[in-house]
């Protein structure tokens, strides 16, 4: 028995009479506070309630009464309360204890399982704390990066990123899923393929990501050959010479495989020497000989092939392949610094250098048909030659093979006369071009049998009534007499010629203007005569010229007037270059175009100076400005000047050595003779003076080669001292004017072997 138990039964006693006697709130307090107690003395229940029911008995049989009883159970119950509470904690502390038991117990074996879960995966697992650390990873992770277990933890920077790659991004932050470069142990760089995700600690609420890392080198590297291999394709895509697909090619090609120079030679010929291109700055110096004999022995090697040089060794200083199956060229890509070449930089170099092969082949075939598509136009085109003081100027809309519809002719007649055609076919291409070559071929026929500007176009109405495709064939038909100075022209729909003489803006020459060619039967056609002023400029055009989307046409023919204005003293060469710089598109003519420039001779020129040696500077200034009127050749014109310069200080310092005043003056003459056969002109030169014949001196010594210098820069040489005075008289034949047979490619960085 409890030391306190006697204590605690006589204090019960007490209260639960008190209870019985007057039953209150505060009575029943006070045997819950009863209840406490027990629990704290450790009163026995049992002892509690035998008691209880001892004391009870005895006031019912006092009272008589039986709801005393009632009132004693009721403070019974209350004192139980407090033993009632302390039970059922006890009993719920000792399941949660067996829970929490159970619960370690199965945590331990999830662990296990866990852990043999995380290492099956072949995926690379690692979990990360907050601070971006890797604090957990499997074995596949160090598989992935050389970087295993046994090194844990991992702090940022982590030891497999690059210096120089990219940044992590913030993890939970920035983004869940990403790729990124990393260096494994060994040295390779590989590519993985990066998921993370987020998540709290139960046990301690501490914040940690979970995530998985997948090798994607191949992945990566098959992508990357592909864009590389789409951006080459592109580069070259526009390219249709060789020279501009490996002035374009080289430089990507080298960008893609980080080469410091990438050097290719071609063998026009088995022996001769190579064309060299290069790109790179390194290029010009890895273009030697040793590289020449190291690409003609790769030519010479089978299509396709690539060897690394020096070959069988573990890091390489570059590649060489034959390119294209020709036999013919070779490349070699050297790189800026030893390396090794994996198996995917082989897949690369292979694809590349094959698209590159392939577009140079391309290139080729593109330059034979060119080659076959000019000499089919010009042909059908109109003469390489032409007559002194002409020039052409063709341009096609369809590049590359440079083929159209319009065409134009200059025809040199027997009576000293030029016909010149001008026209435009429907359409364009090579079923245009084979309509022009038609109406040509009769055009010309028509004007060397003596048709005129009308009658020829009157003529092709039938011929291109006959010709499938030659509907509204618009031309210009004129002819020009130099010497009587004047054009007769006739015009079926096409565009006016413009003429502009020295020094004023061009007009428009708009007589003589009917429909296009086998549209309306027309009893006549109309045509028209204007004066040629000495030096005038006239130009005959195709509406490409003139006609731009969004652009009056008016606007074209005002900027050939004013052009002309500016170029009377200027080749005939040189104003239809001025006249496309200023009318030509930024994006390229829309239309075919074809021009015709000619410059009427000048008046003769009549000079009359002082025999003064001071006075020759501005005479050979006039003169020169005077040829350039005439459409004389530069190299011819400064032949001359010199020739007459030489002619013109003879007489100043000779034939008037003995003259007492300085009144005497030297006459210069020059002037546009036509020939009597009436198929060349002749420029002649006369210097006369009034002074005395000198003979030659036996010995001039190293003077006296005036005679021999202007007989040398002279075809003829004519020299009249049997009357009073002198009078030399130079002539030269002035040549053709050869037109080009082909516009001028594109700038490269070509250069010969």
């Amino acid at each position: 028995m409890s030391e306190a138990l006697p204590g605690f039964l006589d204090d019960y006693t007490e209260a639960l009479r008190r209870h019985l006697d007057s039953p209150t709130h505060d009575t029943l307090t006070e045997g819950y506070d009863l209840g406490r107690r027990a629990l704290v003395e450790g009163i026995s229940l049992l002892d509690l309630t035998e008691h209880h029911f001892r004391l009870a008995a005895e006031a019912e049989r006092a009272a008589a009464d039986p709801r005393v009883a009632e009132t004693a159970l009721e403070f019974l119950l209350q004192t139980l309360a407090a033993l009632d509470i302390a039970t059922r904690g006890y009993l719920d502390g000792t399941r949660r204890y067996e829970q929490q038991r159970s619960r370690a117990d199965d945590l331990a074996g999830r662990d296990a399982f866990r852990t043999a879960l995380v290492e099956s995966l072949q995926d690379g697992f690692f979990v990360a704390d907050a601070t971006g650390a890797i604090i957990e990873v499997n074995s596949a992770f160090g598989a992935l990066t050389g970087y295993g277990a046994a090194g844990l933890p991992y702090p940022l920077p982590h030891p497999w990123s690059l210096p120089d790659g990219p940044r992590y991004p913030d993890l939970g932050t920035e983004a869940s899923r990403f790729v990124l470069p990393i260096r494994h142990r060994d040295g390779r760089r590989l590519w993985l393929a990066v998921s993370t995700s987020a998540l709290v600690k139960p046990e301690n609420n501490e914040l940690v990501y979970v995530g998985t890392i997948r090798d994607v080198t191949a992945e990566h590297d098959a992508q990357a050959r592909d864009q590389a291999a789409s951006r080459l394709a592109t580069a070259v895509g526009a390219a249709t010479t060789v020279v501009e697909v490996l002035s374009v090619g080289l430089d990507e090609l080298r960008g893609t495989v980080g080469a410091e120079a990438a050097v290719v030679m071609v063998w026009p010929t088995r022996n001769g020497a190579p064309e060299v291109y290069v790109s790179g700055e390194a290029g010009a110096d890895a273009a030697d000989d040793t590289t020449r004999r190291l690409l003609d022995r790769a030519r010479r090697r089978p299509p396709r092939s690539l060897s690394a040089i020096p070959e069988q060794a573990d890091s390489s200083e570059g590649i060489v392949a034959p390119l294209g199956e020709t036999g013919d060229a070779a490349l070699w890509l050297r790189f800026a610094a030893p390396r090794a070449i994996s198996s995917a930089d082989w897949t690369l170099f292979s694809l590349l250098i094959g698209h590159l092969s392939v577009a140079v082949q391309r290139a080729r075939n593109f330059d034979q048909a060119r080659a076959t598509s000019l000499t089919l136009q010009r042909a059908m085109l109109g003469p390489i030659e032409l007559p002194p003081r002409f020039s052409v100027h063709y341009e096609p809309a369809l590049p590359p093979l440079e083929i159209g519809g319009d065409w134009y002719d200059v025809v040199p007649l027997r009576d000293g006369t030029i016909g010149v055609v001008v026209g435009d076919c429907v359409g364009r291409g090579l079923s245009a071009a084979v309509v022009m070559g038609q109406l040509r071929t009769a055009g010309r026929a028509l004007l060397l049998r003596g048709a005129g500007p009308a009658q020829l176009l009157a003529e092709l109405d039938t011929v291109a009534a006959r010709i499938p495709g030659a509907m509204c064939t618009t031309a210009c038909v004129a002819v020009l007499d130099p010497v009587r100075g004047i054009v007769r022209y006739s015009s079926a729909g096409h565009m006016p010629p413009i003429l502009a003489e020295v020094g004023k803006p061009g007009r428009l020459l708009e007589g003589g203007r009917s429909v296009p060619l086998a549209t309306f039967e027309m009893p006549r056609r109309p045509e028209a005569t204007t004066a040629l002023a000495p030096g005038s400029t006239l130009v005959l055009f195709t509406d490409g010229l003139v006609e731009q989307r969004g652009v009056d046409i008016d606007e074209g023919f005002a900027k050939i007037c004013a052009v002309l204005a500016d170029t009377g003293g200027r080749l005939p060469r040189e104003v239809a270059d001025a006249v496309l710089r200023e009318l030509s598109p930024a994006a390229g003519y829309d239309d075919d175009v074809a021009m015709v420039v000619y410059r009427q001779p000048p008046a003769p020129l009549h000079l009359r100076v002082p025999a003064e040696a001071t006075r020759l500077s501005a005479l050979r200034r006039t003169l020169q400005a005077w040829f350039s009127a005439a459409a004389v050749p530069h190299d011819l014109a400064a032949d001359l000047v010199a020739a007459a310069n030489e002619a013109c200080s003879n007489s100043i310092e000779h034939a008037y050595r003995a003259a007492a005043d300085s009144g005497e003056v030297v006459d210069l003459a020059a002037r546009i003779e036509l020939d009597p056969d009436g198929d060349t002109e002749r420029l002649v030169i006369e210097v006369v003076d009034t002074g005395t014949w000198q003979p030659r001196s036996p010995d001039p010594g190293y003077r006296g080669r005036g005679l021999d210098m202007m007989r040398a820069l002279t075809e003829e040489l004519d020299i009249d001292h049997s009357g009073p005075g002198t009078r030399v008289r130079m002539s030269v034949t002035l040549p053709a004017i050869k037109s080009p047979v082909a516009n001028p490619l594109r700038g490269t960085q070509r250069r010969s072997g």
